[in-house]
């Protein structure tokens, strides 16, 4: 069972999409041509997370007014010019502890050291829609971020399997993935690879199942766990030779180079909403994390050092610079989504957009009490919702996540550590 663990891991990696040399390209303007683009899977829901390694300063993010009345505090701010559209969250979480090392369960609820017992893992919510209605386009997800940065890459996207997805690691990347073509020449061996693939994932099952009979309870849930991974690779086959030959969108600019996730924000997100727009996919998470480098923006301290600012107003201001940089170009974001058409509507309109953290506060290391904001989706937006830190009327983040599921049709009444649907 070495050796063909061994198999599986070398075939996982060769079902990945290939990382190609970045080429060099002419800037890409603020007015790019995303409206030049026609999506195929009109008014069909989607959605998008995005979220943030370190948090916000909650002081300057949170309202103080509940309702439609809300103040606009520093950090929304920005987002002024989308406030019908979104909604702003205080008091969920996941009631779960660990710093740093419990971000990872921002769209999943649950720590990845307590998942294994678990029979959904401590899969992720883009993931967890990415196995149910994925197959529909070319990526069943896109999960974009950095290997880089404070403990490793990005870690917000998780299977079933208890597996992090890798991020496509910037817009040079992106953009290859979703309008660069494989030559004929390239098109024919990936179908004899696939072939070849296939074969040996026959094999790999059939042994499987043949040891099987020959095993105790625990040998077999272990040999369960094996044939899940094996079977998420199946999946993954699958999806590749129906694509394998058919063209991808034509690109409405040239291929952008790699530059540093500060300035490279606002062309992710472009290309985030061309991927939507283009129906390429439905489901893509954006993690920005301790790589993001405030130095592009004038601040001499790294971010993760001033995250643990010990209440030094230089600091504190140095970070709401950094914040507000990002939440403006998330702010934009929604702008566009809302000016590109789907069908009858816009993309916003067709569009969930949940956009926060899995720290509520860095200096304190605190996961508690986390920022959120969902915009578009069709939901009702245009106001502050809080509901209580504790106690028995608490509610878990992931009952937002089971109306998540289901206004994306999936019948699914529980999710992470839900404890209902949040109305």
């Amino acid at each position: 069972m070495n050796r063909r663990s061994f198999i599986l891991r070398s075939l996982g990696a060769t079902l990945a999409l290939p990382k190609l040399p970045s080429l060099m390209a002419s800037s890409v303007q603020s007015n790019s041509a995303v409206q030049k683009i026609t999506g195929a899977g009109s008014g069909v829901p989607r959605f998008v997370a995005i979220g943030n390694l370190l948090g916000f300063q909650v002081k300057q993010f949170f309202p103080t007014t509940p309702g439609k009345e809300y103040e606009s505090t520093a950090l929304l701010q920005p987002l002024e010019e989308n406030r019908s559209q979104m909604t702003v969250y205080r008091g969920l979480d996941h009631g779960v502890k660990g710093g740093h090392f419990a971000v990872h369960s921002f769209l999943s609820g649950v720590l990845n050291s307590e998942a294994q017992n678990r029979p959904d893992s401590n899969v992720t919510l883009d993931q967890y829609l990415a196995d149910a209605v994925g197959f529909q386009t070319r990526f069943p997800s896109l999960t974009i971020g950095s290997e880089g940065g404070i403990h490793g890459g990005c870690q917000i996207a998780w299977t079933k399997s208890g597996v992090r997805v890798p991020p496509v690691t910037g817009p040079a990347q992106l953009f290859e993935k979703l309008f660069v073509s494989d030559s004929p020449e390239r098109q024919t061996r990936r179908v004899q690879e696939n072939h070849l693939q296939g074969s040996i994932l026959d094999s790999v099952r059939e042994e499987a199942n043949r040891l099987s009979r020959q095993m105790n309870r625990e040998d077999q849930d272990k040999l369960d766990e094996y044939l899940s991974s094996v079977r998420d690779v199946e999946k993954r086959l699958e999806l590749r030779q129906r694509w394998a030959t058919q063209p991808k969108p034509k690109a409405p600019f040239d291929q952008p180079s790699n530059r540093s996730m500060v300035e490279d924000l606002p062309l992710l997100y472009e290309l985030i909403a061309l991927a939507l727009q283009t129906d390429s996919t439905r489901i893509a998470t954006l993690e920005i994390g301790g790589d993001f480098m405030p130095q592009h923006l004038g601040i001499k301290k790294d971010y993760h050092g001033l995250s643990h600012h010990g209440n030094e107003p230089e600091a504190i201001a140095s970070l709401i610079a950094l914040e507000k940089y990002q939440i403006m170009h998330f702010g934009k974001f929604l702008t566009r989504l809302s000016k590109l058409n789907d069908g009858d509507r816009s993309l916003l309109d067709s569009t969930m957009v949940l956009f926060g953290s899995g720290m509520g506060d860095a200096n304190s290391h605190k996961n508690s009490d986390l920022p959120i904001v969902l915009a578009g989706g069709g939901y009702r937006h245009g106001e502050f919702r809080k509901v209580p830190l504790e106690g028995n009327r608490k509610t878990p983040l992931c009952n937002l996540f089971v109306d998540i599921l289901q206004r994306m049709g999936l019948e699914s009444d529980h999710f992470g550590n839900s404890t209902g649907r949040f109305a």
